[in-house]
Parts: C-alpha cells; structure tokens; sequence
C-alpha cells in the first residue's frame, strides 16, 4: 500500500468510518449485516445506535478493514468469486481445529492464521 493510501485510511480509520462503509461491505460480500457485526463484535444494540450516528468506532473502523482485506483474500482465492469466498468463510476448516474462519476473524491473531490457510491453499499447500 502506498504511503498515501496508508495515511488515507489510517485518517478514515481514526475518524470512524460511515456505517454506510459497513453496509456496502456487507452488500458486495454477500455476507449478513449481522454476521458482519458479529465479527466485528457489534451487538445489536450497539449496531443500532451507529447506524444514528452514522459512523463506527475506531476499533470497529479497524476490525472492518480487517474483515474487508481477509474477504479480498478469500475471494482471490476464489478467483473472483465473492459467493464462494463468503460461503468458505462461513465452513469450519480442518486446519483451523474445525471453526469458520470467520469465527477466528473476530482477533488479530485468528484473522492472521486464517490468512495463512489462504496463502498455503494459493500454494497448494494441503492443510
């Protein structure tokens, strides 16, 4: 990433971004709106109550551009395809003991593992 693109979405991330970035997000993934605050770690409530404001938490900010850059990933994997990337994320793997991935997507440490497991699978590497 560019230094102008990076301090560009550091700003945007620190300032929160739109909820409207949230549901575009969801919309082009083909992923739930909940199942996308759910890994964000957004209950509900919570949910609602940005969706007034109209802008997420810096931490939420920073979880989604985790989730947005893990589903690119996926979908590359995909060749492409957003439905099979969403639908990977949604299956337990065997090389994550057996939970989705989006379920370890909701840390850093999981999202990295699961990133692993995408650049092993590019690779041919059987996992």
């Amino acid at each position: 990433m560019a230094g102008r693109d990076l301090h560009g979405l550091l700003k945007a991330v620190g300032a929160g971004l739109s909820y409207a970035r949230l549901t575009d997000f969801a919309a082009r993934s083909g992923l739930a709106l909940a199942e996308v605050a759910a890994v964000l770690r957004i209950p509900a409530r919570t949910l609602a109550r940005r969706k007034v404001r109209g802008a997420l938490t810096e931490l939420e900010s920073e979880r989604l551009v985790r989730l947005a850059a893990l589903f690119d990933k996926a979908a590359e994997l995909f060749e492409g395809n957003p439905l099979a990337a969403a639908a990977w994320l949604r299956g337990p793997a065997k090389a994550l003991g057996s939970k989705t991935p989006l379920e370890l997507a909701r840390t850093e440490i999981g999202a990295r593992a699961v990133e692993d497991l995408i650049g092993r699978l590019e690779f041919g590497v059987y996992s």
